[in-house]
C-alpha cells in the first residue's frame, strides 16, 4: 500500500484537471493565441502539477518515510535519501 492511497481520488482529480489544461494549451497554440495568454495557462498547469507533487511528497513522508524511520537502520537511510532526492528534483 502506498502512502497516497487515501488521497488517490483527489490526486487523480487534480491530474485530470491538469490534463485538460494541457489540452487547452495545445489548442491555444494551434489557434495562434497571444503568447502571454498561453504562458499564463502554462503557469497554471505548472502550479497544478506542483500541488500533485507536493501532495505525493507529503504522503510519502507521512507514510513511507515515517514507517521506515520507525524500523531504523539502512531501510530508514534509503527512504530518507529517496525523499531528499525527490525534493531536490522538485526545486530544480
Amino acid at each position: 500500500m502506498h502512502g497516497y492511497s487515501e488521497n488517490k481520488e483527489e490526486l487523480l482529480k487534480r491530474l485530470r484537471r491538469a490534463e485538460g489544461q494541457v489540452r487547452g494549451i495545445h489548442r491555444m497554440i494551434e489557434e495562434d493565441t497571444y503568447c502571454i495568454d498561453v504562458l499564463t495557462q502554462v503557469s497554471a498547469v505548472t502550479k497544478a502539477l506542483e500541488r500533485v507533487a507536493l501532495g505525493l511528497l507529503d504522503d510519502h513522508l507521512g507514510h513511507c518515510v515515517a514507517e521506515a524511520a520507525s524500523q531504523g537502520g539502512q531501510v530508514a537511510d534509503v527512504k530518507l535519501k529517496e525523499a531528499s532526492d525527490a525534493i531536490a528534483r522538485l526545486v530544480r
